[in-house]
């Protein structure tokens, strides 16, 4: 049975966390404070231990409030998610398709999937959420996206399935003050005493490893001067001649004026985007969407 009590409590509990202070929480929750008083004191009650610490400075989390915190507000999201997607088939949608994309799929991949996606499946509603590709498969894991496409080589669970949708030769992005700059093409190797702008690894750790991989082949290992979070950042950071920044050769179109790009002589090849999906799913409304997706893309088996 769903104890809709102890649901209400945890959203309190949550606002409370957030806002720190009773009062700002009972304003973003639409009610006066004693009655939101009275709630938290019945969830401690009902837990067994005190989550708030209150003072004429606010309201902090104790050690307990803290534990459960992270739980807390993984709940309330699931709970935001089962609302909207009973509103969406009240509404009547047929169902709702969670889509997660880094920056050049959300340009250039999935606008055009989802147009296809409804002129097979036109009451379905499809979201779209920016991610970093080191977050994809777990995003995927927990069921809180159907679709990734992110930078992945190798998935770390037999669970995951992967279709690389597009690979490109690897080039780097030089200041146009550099004394390579004039050159047509670069060997890897030539830029050993270089320093480099790199994206951090926690957003595409396959990507990262694949460069670091590369630079050790050709003999050496890339001194990281910056580490940023996009390619945009990568290219603009060497416009400012802060180091040079291996990237994909599409990168060609961030470039500002002050940079250049250069191909490079080694026949690097890099994954821009790769589809991954959840094996498994027992919905046949997804099963059916995954299946339409997979086709679009080349018939993935």
């Amino acid at each position: 049975m769903i104890n809709f009590r102890l649901i209400r409590h945890l959203w309190m509990f949550l606002a409370v966390a957030e806002e720190e202070h009773f009062g700002r929480a009972a304003e973003r929750l639409n009610m006066s404070q004693p009655p939101l008083t009275e709630h938290i004191k019945q969830l401690e009650q009902a837990l067994g231990m005190v989550l708030f610490e209150r003072s004429r400075r606010g309201t902090k989390l104790t050690a307990a409030g803290y534990s459960i915190l992270p739980a807390v507000r993984k709940f309330v999201e699931q709970m935001q998610r089962l609302q909207t997607t009973v509103q969406e088939i009240a509404a009547g949608h047929s169902g709702i398709l969670h889509i997660g994309a880094i920056t050049v799929a959300l340009l250039e991949v999935v606008p055009p999937l989802i147009e296809h996606i409804h002129r097979h499946y036109p009451t379905l509603t499809v979201r779209v959420r920016e991610i970093d590709s080191g977050d994809a498969e777990p995003l995927l894991q927990a069921g809180d996206i159907d679709l990734a496409f992110a930078r992945l080589e190798i998935p770390w669970d037999s669970t995951i399935r992967l279709h690389t949708l597009r690979r490109e030769p690897l080039a780097v992005v030089l200041p146009k003050s550099h004394p390579f700059a004039e050159r047509e093409s670069i060997d890897l190797k030539d830029l050993a005493c270089e320093g480099f702008v790199m994206f951090e690894r926690a957003v595409s750790p396959d990507s990262f490893d694949a460069l670091l991989a590369a630079c050790q082949r050709a003999g050496f290992v890339p001194n990281i001067l910056h580490e940023v979070r996009s390619i945009a950042l990568q290219v603009a950071f060497a416009g400012c001649e802060q180091g040079v920044a291996l990237v994909p050769v599409s990168s060609e179109r961030y470039l500002p004026d002050n940079a250049v790009l250069r191909p490079l002589n080694d026949d690097i090849q890099i994954t821009s985007v790769t589809l991954a999906w959840h094996e498994g799913q027992h919905d046949p409304l997804l099963e059916n969407v995954l299946d339409l997706v997979r086709g679009y893309f080349g018939g993935v088996a």
